[in-house]
């Protein structure tokens, strides 16, 4: 997913990721119109001339994205949506439908608007697995060492079985708790045992590490810790819901999606 800010920076991590896998790359160039207030009511002349620059310019950024792309000799295709009265969730979930890994750019992690659409429409309407790569960091999808930050919710698990295929490439996994309640309705007896065993059995190096938060947000722990591990990666369940595209995000998904300082994949 690309957005005009940062869209150089979006291109160049769209095709190392594409190319390292040799993967299909379809790119979804995404604009939010700007709301029709004051002078620019809808269908006024001033409204109208402002909406055919803006898709004339969307159409000038779709044009550049093909010819970066077909450079990198990736294969691609190339879509837009220039959302006006809706926002763009829907028209993001029926695409991510067919991707196996959703990619939202600096672009759009910049952007807490478009961020909360590719939440929308990516995680809660298609069910998909998101990465999503702050600015200025270094993107792979062959990371050396993935923080796995556990719960035993259903949302950890499936954020980490879709990202199996990673961990399996990975040197470590380090499956992280912060502060877990050792009970057999919650983390269980011994809290990160299961998940590490599970990952285990399917060939993975991993270990279990259980952090105490100290004051600090559980948020500041991870990313914490994360430096401290040199993790490439983050990988997470995503809490909450969407409904009629009013976004509702658990408080640590949200603030990691804040202050996040390397990549990180979700689901939910």
């Amino acid at each position: 997913m690309l957005a005009e800010d940062r869209l150089d920076e979006d291109l160049q991590i769209a095709t190392k990721l594409g190319g390292e896998e040799s993967a299909h790359l379809s790119a979804l160039f995404v604009t939010l119109a700007p709301v029709p207030t004051g002078r620019y009511q809808t269908l006024s002349p001033s409204w109208l001339e402002v909406r055919e620059r803006n898709l004339q310019k969307l159409s000038e950024h779709v044009a550049k994205v093909r010819e970066r792309l077909a450079a990198a000799e990736l294969s691609f295709d190339v879509d837009s949506i220039y959302a006006e009265v809706a926002g763009p969730a829907y028209d993001i979930g029926e695409r991510a439908v067919y991707a196996d890994l959703v990619v939202a750019g600096p672009g759009i992690f910049a952007n807490d608007d478009l961020k909360s659409q590719v939440v929308s429409g990516g995680l809660f309407q298609a069910g998909r697995p998101v990465l999503f790569v702050p600015p200025e960091v270094n993107a792979t999808l062959r990371p050396k060492t993935i923080l796995l930050a556990w719960d035993s919710h259903p949302s950890a698990a499936h954020a980490a079985r879709d990202a199996l295929e990673l961990m399996k490439m990975a040197q470590s996994v380090h499956v992280t708790m912060v502060d877990p309640v050792a009970a057999s309705r919650a983390s269980g007896d011994e809290p990160g045992a299961d998940i590490a065993t599970y990952l285990a059995r399917h060939g993975i190096n991993v270990s279990v590490e259980t952090l105490p938060s100290s004051g600090r947000s559980v948020t500041d722990t991870l990313l914490r810790h994360a430096l401290d591990i040199n993790a490439d990666m983050i990988v997470m369940g995503a809490y909450g819901h969407s409904k009629l595209l009013e976004l509702i995000l658990g408080g640590v998904t949200k603030s990691m999606l804040k202050a996040a300082t390397l990549p990180i994949l979700m689901a939910h």
